[in-house]
């Protein structure tokens, strides 16, 4: 019997280890800007296969919600800026909002909805007050139309805010208060949020200290860098993720609402469009990042790791370029779901490129060998190609910054002819471009073929692939018990 005991707690003990690996808790945002997106099976594959739990959404992206059916994934799903004021003026279109983004793929698809994003920054200060009196309102709305439809319970809302709401003097985060202009209404939507049980949502970018102020150290923006601390008090802080969020930690604080909890909606690091978006910076980073949330290690005012959404998955390549040419490259995976750089997830366990992606034919549109550099119409179909497609690599310090004359043009020419999917027309620059099989990328230059959407592996229903897990489990679990002797 003892054997047989200890044989059964062994396969008992595979069996949990087996369907509890990868399941790492991590949370990420999958943003849909792109003109050749993976399809939203693969893009759901690709979480759960790198341990990713927890997903945000911009919009309620109907396609996205499907495929997040009854996978157990938890979802954010977001409200765009220009949807508040109508939301705002009339609770009818709040409940309308909520029926159709909410309740419906709840009950129809099984997906795991859990917050409400009510807008996306809305207080930046580039948006100069746009929105400032309608986020408020569209949030009590939002969470009434909630409570309506019987759901205020399991999901809660919340406000992803740019970290400009807060401020301190002398850069101490025990300095930290709400910014004066928005104190108020901080404190209205504070005290509502935690009313109903909903968290308070910040996005932190250390890339953009960065980015901003040429005198920024650049050592304070990593986790295991080597810049002079900033000493507050007892505290040294070490990296500007800790001080940022710790400043919102005191200004909670000096508020009343120390214990209000805390996510962490965006944080990641670019890898093109810019000098410091790169490779190298943003696997140190990230991986940084990474090594603290699989620790549970938190900052010096909280010491358990906040809940951190790693901005983002994938790259956008129609993604607006304000602030920067960087922001279509914030992607840890590239537009097609392959890897850029690598990532220990835990466990040992390094990233899973995604799965079934097809592409179109192999071939490039590239400059005309017999085509001058000097001609005056080139410029012009330049700008056309870039106007409609993405050159942000092309960029100084970017990933083609280092091409010549001709691979410039050649670069324009290839994304405009696959943005348009490989158009016979969309090779056709008066006279000067050809196609070639011959593969023009250059060092760390890619020349991209875009996804091939219509020829993707066919999807799996959520119910054929909960049906293959029941039947699976109980066979295995109807094993075990014969072993154990159990009938």
């Amino acid at each position: 019997m003892g054997f047989r005991f200890l044989l059964c707690f062994f396969f008992f003990c595979i069996l949990v280890g087996g369907f509890g690996k990868g399941a790492l808790g991590l949370s990420c945002n999958w943003g849909t800007r792109s003109s050749h997106p993976l399809p939203p099976n693969i893009v759901v594959k690709l979480m759960k296969e790198n341990g990713f739990t927890k997903v945000k959404l911009f919009e309620a992206d109907a396609p996205a919600l499907e495929a997040l059916g009854k996978s157990n994934i938890e979802v954010m799903v977001g409200i765009p800026n220009d949807l508040l004021a109508p939301l705002a003026s009339n609770v009818q279109a709040a409940v309308n909002w909520v029926s159709q983004n909410v309740s419906y793929y709840i009950s129809k698809y099984g997906t795991n909805i859990r917050h409400v994003a009510v807008g996306n920054e809305p207080f930046l200060k580039d948006y100069k007050d746009r929105f400032v009196n309608t986020t408020f309102p569209a949030l009590q709305n939002i969470q009434a139309a909630l409570i309506k439809a019987g759901l205020g319970r399991d999901v809660k809302v919340t406000v992803p805010l740019n970290a400009d709401v807060y401020e301190s003097d002398n850069d101490l985060p025990s300095n930290g208060n709400f910014r004066p202009d928005l104190h108020d209404l901080m404190m209205s939507i504070i005290k509502f949020l935690s009313d109903n049980g909903g968290p308070l949502t910040v996005n932190i970018y250390p890339f953009l200290s960065l980015y901003a102020d040429a005198n920024f150290p650049s050592e304070f923006a990593f986790f295991n860098g080597n810049a002079a601390p900033v000493v507050d008090g007892s505290i040294s802080y070490t990296n500007v993720f800790d001080a940022n969020f710790d400043t919102l930690i005191s200004a909670l604080e000096k508020n009343g609402f120390g214990s209000m909890p805390v996510i962490v909606g965006e944080v990641g690091w670019p890898t093109d469009g810019d000098p410091n978006a790169n490779l190298q910076y943003a696997q140190r980073f990230n991986q940084g990042l990474l090594k603290r949330i699989l620790q549970n290690q938190g900052t010096p005012k909280r010491k358990n790791a906040p809940e951190v959404y790693f901005f983002a998955l994938i790259d956008e390549d129609m993604k607006s370029v304000e602030p920067g040419k960087f922001e279509r490259h914030w992607g840890i995976f590239n537009y097609d779901g392959t890897i850029k750089y690598n990532l220990n997830v835990g466990n040992g366990r390094n990233l899973v490129a995604a799965k079934g992606v097809r592409y179109l034919a192999r071939q490039w549109c590239v400059m005309s060998p017999a085509a001058s550099i000097t001609d005056p119409q080139l410029s012009q179909n330049i700008d056309s190609a870039c106007t409609y497609a993405d050159c942000t690599s092309l960029g100084y310090g970017s990933s083609c910054g280092m091409l010549d004359a001709k691979s410039n043009v050649s670069y324009a020419f290839n994304a405009y002819y696959q943005t348009l999917d490989q158009r016979k027309d969309a090779c056709s620059f008066n006279n000067m471009s050809v196609l070639t099989t011959l593969n023009p990328s250059q060092g760390t230059c890619l020349f991209k073929i875009m996804i091939d959407l219509g020829k993707h592996e066919k999807k799996v229903s959520s119910a054929g692939r909960e049906q293959n897990l029941v039947m699976a489990v109980t066979l295995i679990f109807g094993l075990i018990l014969m072993l154990c002797g159990f009938y």
